[in-house]
């Protein structure tokens, strides 16, 4: 066993590695902007597999490189927990602390953390927490399972929103060990000045919880404003989507999936930003949507639903408009509401801004981060707060 070394080594930042099975999805720009942005420590990324995508980089430390070859040694990790070449890889790393993301993951780092002695960290986001506990069969029995093995082995559990949280708990996670910790996003020092080309823009997965079947109808019914709307992100919902948006006559514009970089050029070119979020019939649940809080750091107001955690980013009636989830006549009135209000809509944006630059800055929130890695390392989680950012708004 190696003995990890303590937060604040004269002339050595504590290592924090960071753990994702598939390194890294390009949606995930949440996990590599959080670890990049720590301050005082030094984040190793580790994956079991390499994943094709803009946010893979050189310096992650992959242990089964080789699809065909490794294939029997990552069946084994995923099967049993148990792998000796991650062990020593992370062994190699010699982390303060291990953060999972995502609580499959979390199961799949969780032995190995600690045969080494190294406290884990955990992020739920979603659908690890709402959707996949809920799985029929066997499938479901050992995930159950493993995610509470997981919780178990866990010195803390970060759950992105409030109501993550509380599907944490129900899913086996010990209530003291579970804290509320908002993931963040950059906020850039001034807001572009460029024309506004989109009435609408909605970036997401074409998946049921993303809404974009409610949108595509509500904006059917706007058929005096003819808004332009444009859709960023592919999935297996985008086609019947393009169908019924060609049918409906929409002025729409899908461009797929895109980089970090467009999106925000995008985000920038638009006034409205439009996020309409619903539980799936499966169960599946948002987390709370970094594009909402992407699109507030330029200045947008949202139209979004009472889903998951978005009450703690969009607050109604201040940084945007909320209605209830699959509830489409809302929906379009509340868009048609803010594209025929300009001053409106300005102000909901500004607002959106100071909001998110006060509660979700990526910097703010990953120094808050670093607090928390400290007290785990430290032995102290007992007395952290319970949450590091806003409570979220219901309904009136």
């Amino acid at each position: 066993m190696s003995t990890p070394p303590s937060p604040g080594t004269a002339g050595a930042a504590p290592t924090v590695v960071i753990f994702r099975s598939g390194l890294l999805a390009g949606s995930e720009t949440f996990i590599r902007n959080q670890g990049t942005a720590l301050p005082r420590w030094r984040p190793r990324f580790l994956g079991a597999t390499r994943i094709d995508s803009p946010l893979a980089a050189e310096t992650d430390v992959i242990a089964y490189p080789d699809g065909r070859r490794d294939r029997r040694a990552f069946l084994r990790l995923r099967l049993t927990g148990e792998s000796p070449r991650l062990r020593r890889l992370l062994a190699g790393l010699r982390p303060a602390v291990v953060h999972a993301h995502f609580g499959n993951d979390a199961w799949l780092i969780s032995r190995t953390a600690a045969r080494l002695g190294v406290p884990l960290v955990v992020t739920v986001h979603g659908y690890d927490v709402t959707r996949q506990p809920h799985a029929p069969g066997l499938h479901g029995i050992r995930y159950r399972r493993n995610l509470r093995q997981a919780f178990d082995r866990a010195a803390l559990i970060l759950a992105v929103s409030g109501y993550i949280r509380d599907r944490a708990i129900e899913a086996g996670a010990d209530p003291a060990k579970v804290r509320v910790h908002h993931t963040g996003v950059p906020i850039p020092e001034t807001v572009p000045q460029v024309p506004k080309r989109w009435d609408a823009v909605f970036v997401g997965r074409f998946v049921e919880k993303k809404g974009v079947d409610d949108l595509v109808e509500a904006l059917g019914t706007l058929r005096d404003r003819r808004p332009r709307v444009l859709l960023i992100g592919s999935g297996p919902l985008e086609w019947p989507i393009r169908q019924r948006a060609a049918a409906l006559g929409l002025d729409a514009t899908f461009l797929g999936a895109q980089e970090p970089s467009a999106v925000a050029r995008h985000l920038a070119e638009s006034k409205v930003f439009v996020s309409p979020s619903k539980t799936a019939s499966d169960g599946d649940a948002e987390g709370l949507p970094t594009t909402i809080l992407e699109a507030a750091s330029l200045a947008l107001p949202t139209v979004s639903t009472y889903h998951s955690g978005i009450p703690e980013a969009v607050l109604p009636g201040e940084t945007g408009l909320l209605g209830a989830e699959g509830d489409r006549v809302a929906l379009a009135g509340n868009l048609r509401q803010l594209l025929a209000d300009d001053e409106l809509r300005t102000r909901l944006g500004r607002q959106a801004r100071r909001h998110v630059a006060e509660y979700f800055d990526l910097h703010r929130q990953t120094r808050l981060l670093e607090e928390l890695y400290e007290s785990v390392a430290a032995g102290r989680t007992g007395d952290l707060p319970a949450r590091t950012g806003p409570a979220p708004h219901g309904p009136a």
